[in-house]
């Protein structure tokens, strides 16, 4: 898209806004498929990254399944019409209410604690069931969203393998995948190889016979920064490909391989566009005051993590070094830290890049200010428009009422 095109929607739906690109969203579910030439490769995208349902409904009809990690999740991807067949419930340290709610769905679910693979067994002998393990890899780009090694809660430890095929055995679980993560934003591509021979070194036909799928999680790298190289992906995928099509004949029989990337199929699809209200210069600080804040775009604020940030108003202005902060009561509410921009005037509009992943969906409504509007755009049109609600209609759904009510102290 081009600057006049989100100058356009951003006079039209006004600011904040997230704008979504269907097409680039699209463009990277597929290039998975042509990454990993693999016949029985099968996504799962990772729902918690972006809940957009317009944005949702373009990878349903793509044929895209749903990693949920919540049953609200799984609820609502039934809700937008995904395949129950294609979801994977994997969530964490869940309760047995949650664990029924889900298991009534029929939805495969992703197993990681022995003590829920036990009370699984207990109350549904003979279910089916995929079983997460720790591959004690670690690598990803922030120590918060690493998921493999010593510190992470996530999975089953391989040296637990002789405790979990005990259990199994005692219930006739029925082990049908196999499940690991390493973490998000994954530095090294020798990580998902190192990964994938851990997993692979326990996925037996003596220990798990009923195997339909082994799924190798998500955390496929996107730069962030203007000088940051892509992943040679093409590479890596053939060498995916190939290391389990060597598995498989191991095994003894076709399996299916999965993944479940989140960032690397929508964060570079979206854009968050503010607008200046203020300009001040603190000293040897020159400050570019917005319309929004961290409750929008909380990635730089909790991961320390770059979006590039776009002058869209005025791109061939002389260049300054800006504070690009939000308009939250919170010193560290910055976009952008001592950042060269084109000048920037009370006015612009400011696009800040890669805000399809874990921005809208991690948002809230601190200070109590809602979520910007969303806007789906495909093929040079607008799909979709889910508006910002008012202050008067958050205040509703705060106190569940529209009427004014009397303070009582």
């Amino acid at each position: 898209m081009l600057n006049k095109d989100f100058l356009t929607l951003a006079g039209r739906f006004g600011t904040p806004l997230f704008v979504y690109n269907g097409d680039v969203l699209l463009e990277r579910y597929q290039d998975l498929y042509r990454f990993i030439p693999h016949p029985r490769l099968q996504i799962h995208y990772a729902l918690k990254a972006n809940f957009n349902p317009a944005f949702l409904g373009l990878l349903r009809d793509a044929g895209c399944g749903i990693d949920a990690v919540s049953p609200g999740e799984v609820e609502y991807a039934l809700f937008l019409g995904f395949d129950p067949q294609k979801i994977i419930y994997t969530a964490n340290n869940m309760t047995d209410a949650e664990f029924e709610k889900v298991y009534k769905t029929g939805v495969v679910m992703n197993i990681g604690e022995l003590s829920r693979l036990r009370k699984a067994g207990k109350a549904h002998p003979g279910m089916k069931v995929c079983l997460r393990f720790n591959p004690d890899v670690t690598d990803g780009d922030n120590v918060r969203t690493m998921t493999g090694g010593d510190l992470t809660k996530f999975g089953i430890l391989l040296e637990d393998i002789d405790e979990v095929l005990s259990i199994v055995k005692e219930f006739n679980i029925k082990v049908v995948g196999l499940h690991e993560h390493t973490g998000s934003g994954i530095q090294k591509p020798e990580s998902f190889h190192a990964a994938m021979k851990a997993l692979m070194s326990i996925a037996t036909p003596e220990n798990f016979p009923d195997l339909e799928f082994m799924d190798f999680g998500g955390g496929f790298k996107v730069p962030y920064k203007p000088d940051e190289e892509r992943i040679d992906y093409v590479t890596l995928g053939a060498g995916i490909a190939q290391r389990f099509r060597e598995f498989e004949k191991q095994y003894g029989r076709e399996l299916n391989i999965k993944f479940e990337p989140g960032k690397f199929i929508s964060a570079e699809c979206g854009t968050l566009l503010v607008t200046v209200n203020t300009l001040k210069r603190n000293r040897k600080r020159l400050i570019a005051g917005t319309d929004s804040g961290f409750p929008h775009l909380i990635r730089p604020v909790f991961y320390g993590a770059y979006h590039q940030v776009f002058n869209l108003s005025n791109p061939d202005g002389k260049e300054e070094v800006y504070d690009v902060c939000g308009n939250i009561c919170e010193t560290g509410d910055r976009f952008a830290e001592q950042r060269p921009l084109p000048e920037i005037r009370e006015g612009d509009v400011l696009g800040i890049a890669n805000a399809g992943a874990y921005c809208y969906s991690m948002g809230g409504i601190y200070n109590l200010r809602a979520m910007p509007a969303e806007v789906v755009v495909k093929g040079g049109k607008v799909i979709s428009h889910r508006r910002r609600v008012s202050d008067s209609e958050l205040i509703a759904d705060i106190t569940g009422t529209t009427e004014k009510c009397d303070m009582v102290l």
